[in-house]
């Protein structure tokens, strides 16, 4: 099938699904909290689309942020947040350096662990101050949305959307320590996944299968770290225990932003969907520079 076609194939599934969890005979009501950078700018346009359909989407976003604007199409629901613009590009600016480093898996995890340290508890501020915006949240709840629309990374929205009981759709690549794979019971065999770090392919022998298991110990620390937190601010506000694979296991769908041609093929679950066309919008390539030009 030819690229573009299985893009505009996998983009019409998902307005599909969308659709379907919106309503079919008339125009739903979509609740949207994004996770800005590039999270936002290919969640983008399946809500143009959606918004093209006739469904009403309304967004809730910190008031500080990279990418997540006002536009026609969406109803934006901004609020204050405990940071300033520059020390949120900063952040961005840190992290897109991080990726780029290189050295052996002590030295990456060390770095890594001081990254989601420092940037972490920016991003659960973000959460905590969507949560405890009375006004904000009141408005939420008087809006009768249909469903939630949401990136779980931030598991903010997954929060929002049991807070709301209302079905939600995650939109995502991939969450770290396999979490997505524990909210969806979906097989996860490290003698055929490779972990993060460990520079392996699905093809392992036995003792890089080892290495393999033994990577993950390390994965899950920097987990807790991230969204133990999460686990904690959620109990606090739903006012019972819950934990951040609880919150996710109920998410009705999985638009999972990846292609078996890019990445290694992975067990899927009957509601997770590939989506992986939409991960960049189309665009015609010029011809008219030259090969100079290229160079």
């Amino acid at each position: 099938m030819a690229p573009v076609l299985r893009a505009h194939l996998q983009v019409t599934v998902t307005l599909v699904l969308l659709s379907f969890m919106l309503g079919l005979a008339a125009g739903g009501k979509l609740l949207v909290v994004p996770l800005d950078g590039s999270h936002w700018l290919s969640m983008r346009e399946l809500l143009d689309r959606l918004s093209q359909k006739g469904h009403e989407i309304v967004v809730v976003a910190p008031e500080i942020n990279v990418h997540i604007k006002p536009a026609k199409n969406l109803i934006m629901k901004m609020y204050p947040v405990p940071f300033t613009q520059e020390e949120l590009d900063y952040a961005y600016w840190k992290m897109s350096q991080h990726v780029f480093e290189e050295g052996t898996f002590l030295e990456r995890f060390v770095k890594t662990y001081e990254h989601v340290k420092n940037t972490s508890a920016m991003f659960l501020s973000t959460c905590t101050y969507l949560l405890y915006n009375k006004e904000l949240v009141r408005y939420l709840k008087e809006s009768k949305f249909d469903a939630v629309f949401t990136d779980p990374l931030l598991p903010c929205g997954q929060i929002v959307a049991e807070y709301l009981s209302l079905p939600s759709v995650v939109f995502l690549q991939q969450m770290p320590c396999h979490l997505d794979f524990d909210a969806t019971q979906c097989p996860n065999p490290p003698s055929y996944i490779p972990r993060v770090f460990t520079d392996l392919t699905d093809h392992m022998n036995f003792l890089q299968r080892v290495k393999n298991v033994l990577f993950d110990f390390a994965n899950y620390f920097l987990c807790d770290i991230v969204f133990q937190p999460y686990s904690q601010l959620a109990s606090e506000f739903l006012q019972r225990n819950v934990t951040v694979v609880s919150l996710l296991s109920k998410a009705s769908i999985w638009l999972l932003k990846i292609d078996f041609v890019l990445q290694y093929p992975r067990p899927l679950m009957p509601n997770m969907v590939l989506i992986g066309g939409v991960n960049c919008a189309p665009k015609k390539l010029s011809q008219s520079f030259t090969y100079s030009e290229k160079l």
